[in-house]
């Protein structure tokens, strides 16, 4: 798309990527996590104002959403590059293309990302509970959650493993390979990390019962109690505590959280869900013997997330700075 208009854009981009994660190599999972949003939701990039609380600001987002800063550096370059009278290169493509680099960087696969997406011009924080799936979520309500988005409950499993793994706070986002005990959604639960407080009623407080999920893997549980303790009677826990999403390899987009997910070492309720029905549970155990075709279904099922509610033509506009709407 950008042939012409601006050649050197996904290369920038990528540039920008390497030496955000030459800062923080957590980058990965947040940028990752952050495409995701902007698909599921209408805008986490743009910033609050004095009359409306954005979506990067509801406690789902605040502060465990990161990565901002690689998206603003990357569209401070490409309008200094490539701007003619206006700006060329939209956020929307350009965190697109980040999430690309990000999971090719973490040992992902490498695939093409087609240009033209255009920016939104609206981000409401309270619309984020309704969009964003929860840690909590059952099989039946994780599927209902992704076919509002037109995606396949195949293609809901096949993007756990990438983010469960990117969220940190209240949910738990999807982010595989990028995590070390910390906390995202189903299928980028493999990468980056979640905070504790996402899956602490499992380990004290499971369905309300005072006790512990009777799924989670006893080993696994007094680990996570090491790392997660009970701050209270109550079961709750430090919020500022963080766990990998995946212990083995953490900043690796890889498919051993299909296999931590087969031997009840999930950490969300949302991941064990995926073993409730027998052709979930089948996809399960095929992603995570068969790396192949996993990262095939994987690359399909990102390009058809980065198409939901996308906007192009007239629509919405091409904005200067990322985190604001243009007034003109």
């Amino acid at each position: 798309l950008y042939g012409f208009t601006c050649p050197q854009a996904e290369a920038i981009v990528r540039q920008e990527v390497v030496k955000g994660l030459h800062a923080d190599i957590g980058f990965a999972a947040g940028l990752v996590r952050m495409h995701f949003h902007d698909c599921f939701v209408r805008g986490c990039l743009l910033e609050s104002t004095a009359d409306n609380t954005a979506e990067r600001d509801s406690p789902v987002n605040n502060p465990s959403l990161r990565g901002f800063e690689v998206i603003d550096s990357a569209k401070a370059r490409l309008e200094e590059v490539c701007h003619y009278g206006k700006s060329v290169v939209s956020c929307a493509d350009i965190l697109a293309y980040a999430a690309r680099d990000s999971v090719a960087l973490s040992g992902g696969p490498r695939y093409d990302v087609p240009g033209g997406r255009r920016d939104g011009t609206v981000s409401i924080a309270s619309e984020v509970n309704d969009n964003i799936p929860a840690p909590t979520f059952n099989l039946e309500q994780l599927t209902q959650n992704f076919a509002a988005k037109g995606l396949t409950q195949e293609e809901m499993v096949t993007l756990s493993g990438t983010f469960h793994a990117s969220t940190a706070c209240v949910h738990a986002t999807f982010t595989q390979g990028l995590i070390l005990f910390t906390r995202v959604h189903a299928g980028a639960h493999t990468i980056g990390r979640a905070h504790c407080t996402a899956f602490s009623d499992r380990l004290y407080n499971f369905s309300a019962t005072g006790d512990t999920d009777p799924t989670l893997d006893p080993e696994f549980m007094a680990q996570l109690q090491h790392a997660c303790p009970a701050s209270a009677d109550d079961g709750s826990v430090d919020p500022n505590l963080v766990v990998p999403m995946e212990q083995h390899t953490p900043y690796a987009l890889d498919t051993l959280y299909y296999s931590g997910v087969l031997h009840n070492r999930g950490l969300f309720t949302s991941d064990q869900a995926l073993l409730t029905s027998a052709p979930t549970a089948a996809q399960v155990h095929q992603s995570a013997y068969g790396v192949y075709p996993w990262k095939t279904k994987f690359v399909a099922a990102m390009l058809k997330m980065g198409q939901i509610e996308v906007l192009t033509g007239g629509s919405g506009q091409i904005r200067v700075k990322c985190s604001a709407v243009n007034y003109y």
